[in-house]
């Protein structure tokens, strides 16, 4: 509580709670002109104000005031309540709904177009497989499926924000990560910005999808870039963080624990407030026509949170600005690198059995596996592969089925067959998550799952890989 004149316009007391709230004395109080306080002053008997403290920590307030007589004089009695806190859970939520209603257009948008691009990319690779080099239709093939990656990877960015991808995870070293990316980050960056890499030695470890953190850190390294226009410093450090306690941040909560830390500092342009708070948006940037997508940060922020981590941003116009990724720290050891196994198509000769709703998708499929030598039997519904498989009395090596169809879902499926044929493996195949196939977007290590788009090479490679798997890669859906 404070005193003001008749005019609100200077304090005349203040009470010990307003004293340890701003940072002020209750002498310094007195007298002292609520400009100095108030950041963008709104009138009103009952308002809502933005004050800084002695500190220069900005406040979100609430008052209320009466007339009443102090001593011998007019004066305005003013009670404040702090609401910083509830205001920046408030503008959480309000911004959590907007992310969840954007990511369930884009996990449908995606589903369609992920089924679309399997096609495209999948015909031109086997176009191209027929095209001798000299053939002047080559270069028509080769422009589809450049064109089709390309629409892949926004896709990608789609599913990321709105954390509808799947993530393959794998216990990472980001020290090892980034010195592994800093010669292409050095030419991405350019000679006029110094990029310094500042990794503590004894970072943890953390487990995440290993190119899905490289795309946060390329993201992160592509805005500080921009924001360098005129050169200048770009450090990526990292460390080891324990927050004590459930730290409610601007941007993104954390849950209290150990977490390793990267992040990205630039001495760039830095932003001002309203734009910190739009950061995180869909399709917002600040960059100029055809510069980009506004989908960077976004997708930053959809693979961070899937992972279960956090984002902070801190910036200064004019001086520049550090994002700060928190991802929790995990005691195991770090995974093997995987190693290519080269182009050569993989051939078999299994029976397989294919569920797919969209034709022009199952026809892909039964054509490719059907070229490198395998059975292959085919349904557009669980209903409709429920009845072949009954009918069918030889051996089924392998079932491959997309998650999202109609009728029943793919897994539910796979379940009750597996159970009729134990010796049958399995493949999932979507263009998004599916809490039936994966816990939160998180691929559990048992499951052989294929992402759309796929190509005929990637299709085969998984195919050999899962059958001469000596697991079970059914029955881990629990």
């Amino acid at each position: 509580m404070w005193v003001t004149d008749p005019g609100g316009r200077t304090i005349l007391e203040a009470n010990d709670a307003a004293a340890e709230l701003y940072g002020y004395s209750r002498d310094e109080f007195r007298d002292l002109p609520l400009s100095a306080i108030e950041v963008s002053p709104d009138g009103g008997v009952s308002a809502s104000h933005r004050h800084r403290t002695k500190s220069g920590l900005i406040l979100e307030v609430d008052s209320a005031s009466h007339g009443f007589r102090y001593g011998d004089q007019p004066a305005e009695l003013v009670v404040l309540m702090d609401v910083t806190g509830r205001r920046q859970l408030e503008e959480q939520l309000r911004q959590a709904r907007k992310m969840e209603a954007v990511g369930m257009l884009a996990g449908g948008v995606a589903h369609d177009f992920n089924n679309l691009l399997t096609i495209i990319t999948g015909y031109s690779q086997l176009i191209l497989n027929t095209l001798p080099a000299t053939d002047p239709n080559r270069n028509s093939a080769e422009q589809i499926m450049k064109a089709s990656d390309r629409a892949a990877a926004l896709t990608r960015q789609l599913l990321a924000f709105s954390r509808r991808q799947v993530l393959q995870p794998k216990v990472l070293d980001l020290n090892r990560l980034t010195s592994s990316l800093s010669t292409m980050l050095r030419r991405l960056i350019g000679e006029d910005i110094d990029l310094r890499l500042e990794l503590r030695p004894d970072l943890g470890q953390v487990s995440a999808d290993p190119g899905q953190i490289e795309q946060v850190l390329m993201n992160l390294v592509v805005n500080a870039r921009d924001a360098m226009p005129g050169g200048g410093t770009l450090t990526i450090e990292t460390a080891n963080v324990e927050i004590a306690d459930a730290y409610k941040g601007r941007h993104m909560p954390l849950k209290k624990g150990p977490y390793a830390l990267i992040a990205v500092s630039d001495t760039g342009t830095g932003m001002d407030e309203g734009t910190q708070a739009r950061l995180f948006e869909p399709f917002f940037t600040t960059k100029g026509s055809g510069r980009g997508t506004g989908l960077g940060l976004s997708t930053v922020f959809g693979i961070v949170k899937q992972s279960g981590g956090g984002v902070e941003v801190y910036s200064v116009p004019n001086k520049g600005t550090s994002v700060k990724v928190y991802l929790p720290r995990i005691d195991q050891p770090v995974s093997a690198d995987h190693v290519e196994t080269g182009d050569e198509v993989a051939r078999g000769t299994e029976t397989i059995l294919l569920v797919e709703d969209d034709e022009m998708v199952r026809s892909l499929v039964r054509e490719t596996l059907a070229a490198s030598g395998y059975k292959v039997i085919d349904a557009p519904d669980p209903i409709e592969a429920r009845r072949i498989a009954d009918a069918f009395r030889g051996k089924i090596h392998l079932l491959i089925t997309d998650v999202v169809l109609p009728k029943a879902s793919g897994r539910e499926f796979a379940e009750q067959l597996s159970r009729k044929r134990p010796g049958m493996k399995v493949i999932y195949m979507s263009g998004y998550t599916d809490s039936a196939v994966v816990n939160s977007g998180i691929l559990q290590k048992e499951v052989a799952f294929l992402q759309k788009p796929f190509t005929p090479a990637s299709l085969n490679g998984k195919v050999r890989e899962v059958l001469e798997c000596n697991n079970r890669t059914h029955g881990a859906m629990e």
